[in-house]
């Protein structure tokens, strides 16, 4: 489902409307015009609401491409999460649960997405991307606002791998010039994540016609700026963040990092022993020992 991934639910229902039998042409409207509740239901509240059997929902699934409920959820969800305004959200969250299960609860959504992404990380695409930031002359990561702390941790990361790292913020429009006039074979790391920030997207563009290539970390397989991307890297969330849900994204850039120190060898070495020489002669970290 590749190419339908990128089209969304409530796209993909609206175009199969008129073939659909009347009971699944009911399950599609009430998913359509109920879709923020539908994301908290399981398959016999859904078919209650609509007044179908479960069989009717499980079918209405498969006719949509899905493989199962769980897959249909998720994706009904990033649909929903991408035009959540800021007061949408906050609603949301108020489950009216006291606050010292608030904890317990992030806690709990937060393994819930790692699960999810152990569950179906593709070591093959992973594997790709380290060869991608290993090969790269120069590698520039960009984000904007929430994902430009995800940028901000990975750029910093690489700095303590390598030469040749810039960091690049999204809403600053000189962005434009560095991508310009960076070298040939310069991999530009984006990072996006809901609700995603035009400037982005023009800058995905631009980083494809420049002929660069295009690395795309994102929570959603519906995120527009895959359409530019040479590769993309996916953490998908499976609940409804106020804000944002990083953890599975760092949870990429520490796997990335991991593999690059693998690969370092001498290079590495050399390059770690020169910043720590940098540290102690311009008195940069703490320590007991003097």
């Amino acid at each position: 489902m590749q190419d339908e991934e990128r089209q969304s639910l409530v796209d993909r229902i609206s175009t199969l409307r008129p073939s659909l039998t009347p009971r699944a042409r009911t399950l599609g409207d009430y998913i359509l015009h109920q879709s923020r509740k539908v994301v908290f239901m399981t398959i016999k509240q859904l078919a209650a609401a609509c007044e179908v059997s479960e069989s009717s929902v499980v079918r209405f699934i498969g006719r949509m491409g899905f493989k199962g409920y769980p897959e249909f959820i998720q994706s009904l969800r990033d649909a929903v999460d991408t035009n959540l305004t800021l007061l949408d959200r906050v609603e949301l969250a108020d489950s009216g649960e006291p606050e010292s299960e608030s904890l317990r609860q992030t806690i709990s959504e937060e393994m819930a997405n790692l699960r999810q992404l152990y569950e179906t990380f593709d070591a093959d695409t992973m594997r790709k991307a380290v060869d991608f930031l290993d090969a790269a002359r120069e590698i520039y990561v960009i984000g904007s606002r929430l994902s430009y702390t995800m940028a901000y941790y990975m750029g910093w990361g690489l700095t303590k791998l390598r030469p040749g790292i810039r960091l690049l913020k999204g809403s600053d429009s000189t962005c434009v010039d560095w991508l310009t006039i960076a070298p040939p074979e310069t991999l530009a790391v984006i990072f996006a994540t809901t609700r995603y920030p035009n400037e982005l997207i023009k800058l995905s563009r631009l980083v494809r016609r420049l002929g660069h290539k295009n690395i795309v970390i994102c929570d959603s397989p519906l995120c527009p700026l895959i359409q530019f991307a040479d590769l993309t890297l996916v953490a998908p969330a499976m609940n409804i963040p106020i804000y944002g849900s990083p953890t599975t994204l760092f949870a990429l850039i520490n796997s990335l990092i991991r593999e690059l120190v693998k690969r370092g060898g001498t290079r590495l070495r050399e390059h770690q022993e020169s910043l720590e020489r940098a540290y102690v002669e311009n008195d940069i970290l703490f320590s007991y020992v003097r």
